[in-house]
């Protein structure tokens, strides 16, 4: 017996500016020309009225290179965030950097005046975190955290069959997934694995993402306490996890974060969160997304590699007349003109900016984000539960 929901589709951005037209000429700036700047140059691109006028990186020749790659004859070049801060006059900033380089540049630009898009994780450490929030408030520009999977339709739907009310209460989230085999390095990469530019390894990397999917469905509750563990069985020993370079022992003596992780997590209102995940692991994934309420339950397909997504339709479990039922929620398809999940991003970052209003992605929620980031690397540390705290700023 199946019995039909009806759920219509979020809205493209999770904030609204409809019937708004931008009109405003932006002038971008890009700390970072690693990896993950190039989807933000190419979502940039796809906006006439921005111009990326200048670059910044500290490896000599990457921001050339990068200038050269995309056309960009006119961006002036410099070595390190502040010279880059201290000579242009920005709209904007997508800060790329390394993870332990996210709070610095960051600080410096809202003290500058210019409103920054910042890449995830949010930061390595909650002081950090509480630091940018306090810059961000007294400057009173716009900080943003790059979770893009926020912009996609199915994503969207999750928070929308929580918010409806359809499981009942949530009591019990167990989430994560990863990759069986996917440890970001090679030969010529390896700022994702060293402790002294990651600083934390597939916990931040893509486990902001698992925890963000969930708690932003939740409306973001408190963490209350946090016991959690984190190993590097994989990333330390290329026998084992079997790097496919000419450099596989020098990555592995490089190799100083997780490759895994897991915690249990006590949140405000008696939810109880499970939560894993991995870049290398010996099965095919820690499990799917299981929400859990005393109306209906929801189970989220995992993804062979977290892409923004689910890993196919959700089910949603519950009771009608007696009988047992499950509907399938068929996945929600992108329109012609709706743009990637990074154009998307970049859109709602530039409206912000031009129609004053709130950041996309708030560091109010992402904070919490960081924090049970925090309380897992600390409780991993010492063994045992630690209890979270999250100062008002």
């Amino acid at each position: 017996m199946a019995v039909p929901i009806n759920l219509n589709p979020a809205r493209m951005t999770p904030t609204s500016t409809a019937g708004l037209t931008r009109t405003k000429k932006f002038r971008i700036g890009i700390i970072g020309t690693g990896g993950i700047a190039h989807s933000h140059m190419r979502a940039y691109k796809a906006f006439e009225n921005v111009e990326v006028v200048a670059l910044a990186d500290i490896i000599p020749g990457r921001a050339a290179a990068f200038a050269k790659e995309f056309g960009l004859e006119n961006a002036r070049i410099y070595n390190d965030d502040k010279s880059l801060l201290d000579n242009e006059e920005l709209d904007g900033v997508s800060i790329c950097t390394y993870n332990r380089q996210h709070a610095g540049p960051t600080i410096y630009a809202l003290k500058k005046g210019i409103h920054v898009l910042l890449e995830k994780p949010m930061c390595v450490t909650m002081d950090e975190a509480v630091e940018m929030m306090r810059a961000e408030k007294e400057s009173g520009k716009i900080l943003t955290v790059g979770f893009q999977p926020r912009f996609d339709k199915n994503m969207q739907m999750i928070k929308r069959i929580v918010q409806s009310g359809e499981l009942g209460k949530v009591y019990y989230i167990q989430t994560g997934g990863g990759r069986r085999r996917g440890i970001p390095a090679h030969d010529n990469k390896d700022s994702f694995i060293r402790e002294d530019t990651a600083g934390i390894g597939a916990l931040a990397d893509i486990g902001c993402y698992s925890l963000d999917m969930c708690l932003n469905a939740l409306g973001y509750p408190k963490p209350i306490t946090v016991s959690g563990f984190k190993t590097d069985y994989f990333g330390k020993d290329p026998e084992t996890y079997r790097y496919k370079e000419t450099k596989a022992e020098e990555l592995a003596q490089k190799f100083g974060v997780d490759d895994f992780a897991g915690a249990y997590i006590r949140l405000e209102g008696g939810i109880h969160l499970d939560f894993r995940i991995s870049w290398a692991l010996n099965i095919d994934t820690p499990g799917d997304t299981l929400i859990l309420g005393t109306k209906a339950g929801l189970r989220i397909p995992s993804t062979n590699c977290w892409n923004g997504t689910t890993g196919g339709p959700m089910t949603l479990y519950r009771q009608v007349a007696g009988e047992e039922v499950q509907e399938t929620i068929p996945l929600l398809k992108d329109g012609p003109n709706d743009g990637t999940l990074w154009e998307r991003k970049i859109g709602s970052f530039l409206d912000a900016i031009e129609f004053g209003g709130e950041a996309p992605i708030p560091t109010s929620q992402i904070l919490i984000n960081q924090a049970i980031i925090d309380g897992i690397v600390r409780s991993a540390e010492i063994e045992r539960e630690v209890e979270i705290h999250i100062p008002e700023i």
